[in-house]
């Protein structure tokens, strides 16, 4: 408690429980361990090339006690790091060094072996941001376009008025409503699902220079490609001394345009509150208001508004910083890089609010009835469309002047359609319009949803 109590940042303090899944993935214990990760694997791959003829060799119970250094790695192992790094005031240097103490001293020399540090420390934060994506981020939000789609079928033949522009337009059904946005969610959710993160491992300035002197016989562009792909990444072989980030700049718009249609439902979710259209499940002892016991406010659509405006300020501040380096590289996009993960939490805190103001909410029928019975000037629309059908003249102009600006209701509806000069069975179709009948295909497009 007092850790949170005594945080500077709300995600590890206030939403500390709601974001904790993402620890694993974005703390600085968690990129020393992705950093090793890297480190091993890359120097098992190093022992299997044949040419490497001065590399010690390696048999498989070789590999599982290598492999252990990051599987077995806590937070004991991250402080003796830590104490390494205060020698070195360099975190590499220190992952390097902290190796060497849990390795057989032949191997020395082939740990960071004609590397970079930005050859491990690009592989390292697209692994991060992708293993998170796949294995946390991508599930909650597949849970949220569920409840979305529970939410949307089961409301689809809930008639409810439209309001465009803030006005009573055409009635749509609630469930079809939801239905847009499960259909929006679904579309990014697939795009983030098929986009792969690109890597580098090609040493200072992108040339294989190192390796190349010291092992010219050896493909280093296909052994790169070969090792890159086995940690789930593409290669990226034409670049400078870091991987340009133009993929990882793609994925944060990934999650930029999630946010803004998240953002679009809370909003959405927020009117229809305030509206008395929703309800909103009482919790026992919740207060909503310090002065107002009556209250029952519609935080959690509030929260996760506010938490996707922090996630994507810091979301196109990384996809604009890191795809911009000086010349061959410099080092503005080092620590812009380690806010990735406080960029996914804020996301992440907002699906998870949403969510939860999902799971309260219930539709108020009996307003969302007495609503579209306020307003008969909607069926004006299908009034106008019939006139112009039998070619009458200034069909619009006709309903402009009966309803626009105007009180009209079911009476002066049905009087104008009966005053109207057109055939009887058309007649009779507008006779039994209804608002709440008039929804056109709603009910039937939710179920492609």
């Amino acid at each position: 408690m007092y850790n949170q109590l005594g945080a500077l940042s709300p995600l590890d303090g206030r939403y500390g429980n709601s974001v904790i899944e993402l620890n694993a993935y974005f703390s600085e214990a968690a990129l020393m361990r992705y950093r090793i990760y890297v480190e091993i694997e890359y120097l098992i791959a190093l022992s299997k090339q044949r040419e490497l003829d001065a590399f010690p060799s390696l048999n498989e119970k070789q590999y599982i006690e290598l492999r252990k250094i990051y599987k077995h790695f806590d937070l004991r192992c991250a402080k003796q790091i830590k104490e390494i790094e205060s020698e070195t005031n360099h975190d590499v240097k220190a992952i390097e060094y902290y190796i060497q103490k849990h390795c057989n001293s032949r191997l020395h020399p082939w740990i960071h072996f004609a590397l970079t540090s930005e050859d491990v420390n690009n592989i390292s934060y697209s692994l991060m941001w992708s293993h998170a994506l796949e294995q946390i981020h991508v599930p909650t939000l597949t849970k949220l376009h569920g409840t979305l789609k529970r939410l949307a079928i089961k409301n689809k033949n809930l008639p409810m008025l439209s309001l465009t522009h803030g006005q009573p337009a055409t009635p749509t059904t609630f469930g079809k409503e939801l239905g847009v946005f499960c259909k929006r969610l679904e579309r990014q959710v697939l795009q983030m699902k098929q986009h792969r993160l690109l890597g580098k491992l090609s040493g200072a300035t992108g040339t294989w220079s190192a390796h190349i002197t010291a092992y010219p016989n050896v493909n280093w562009p296909r052994f790169t490609t070969r090792f890159l792909k086995s940690l789930g990444l593409e290669p990226n072989l034409l670049t400078t001394q870091i991987e340009p980030h133009d993929s990882a700049a793609e994925s944060y718009h990934h999650i930029v345009r999630v946010n803004s249609i998240l953002k679009d439902l809370c909003q959405d979710m927020w009117f229809y509150i305030s509206r008395g259209i929703l309800n909103q499940k009482q919790i026992v002892g919740e207060v909503g208001s310090s002065t107002m016991p009556h209250k029952i406010n519609p935080i959690q659509f509030e929260n996760a508004e506010g938490n996707i405006g922090i996630a994507n300020s810091l979301l196109n501040h990384l996809a604009q910083k890191l795809t911009v380096s000086r010349m061959q590289r410099d080092l503005s996009d080092s620590t812009v890089l380690r806010n990735q993960g406080v960029a996914l939490g804020y996301s992440f805190l907002a699906i998870k609010n949403l969510q939860r103001g999902l799971d309260r909410i219930t539709a108020n029928k009996t307003k969302m009835k007495k609503e579209l019975n306020s307003h008969w000037e909607v069926v004006a629309e299908a009034i106008q469309t019939t006139l112009r059908k039998e070619g009458k003249k200034e069909a619009y102009e006709k309903l402009k002047n009966l309803t626009r600006g105007e009180k009209v209701d079911k009476g002066s509806i049905a009087r104008f359609i009966q005053s109207l000069n057109i055939t009887d069975s058309n007649k009779n179709v507008l006779l039994k319009l209804r608002p709440e009948s008039y929804v056109g295909e709603a009910i039937k497009i939710v179920d492609k949803v």
